[in-house]
């Protein structure tokens, strides 16, 4: 089992950054792959971003290359979402998911955890 929590959402303005967090724990992260979903209301819940927790491989969602950037810190178990020139498109609650090594795109149905989510609002 993996416990995930997340913080970091909240409202900011177009053009402006924010980063989220998420932390695991319950075991330890080996050959597991850590992503960020977002669901904005009314929709699909997407895929955004993932890395790969052994290797260090990313892997983002065309909507967002060039302005999102994911990373992870092994040593606090914990992987960051830095979103930068956010925009009103970005305004969904984000997931922080893991699941194990599968090829991309992942689909929300292959993850294994998910955290509560973080609401993410930008302001035009």
């Amino acid at each position: 089992q993996v416990q995930l929590v997340e913080s970091g959402g909240g409202l900011v303005q177009a053009g402006g950054s924010l980063r989220l967090s998420c932390v695991a724990s319950g075991r330890t992260l080996s050959r597991d792959t850590m992503a960020w979903f977002r669901q904005a209301q009314g929709k699909e819940r997407e895929f955004v971003a993932f890395i790969r927790w052994g290797s260090g491989n990313r892997y983002y969602a065309d909507s967002v290359k060039g302005r999102f950037t994911i990373s992870r810190d092994n040593a606090k178990n914990t992987v960051y979402l830095q979103m930068n020139s956010l925009n009103s498109e970005d305004t969904a609650v984000y997931y922080c998911a893991v699941t194990g090594l599968v090829l991309p795109p992942i689909s929300h149905r292959a993850i294994d955890y998910w955290g509560q989510g973080t609401q993410v609002t930008v302001s035009s």
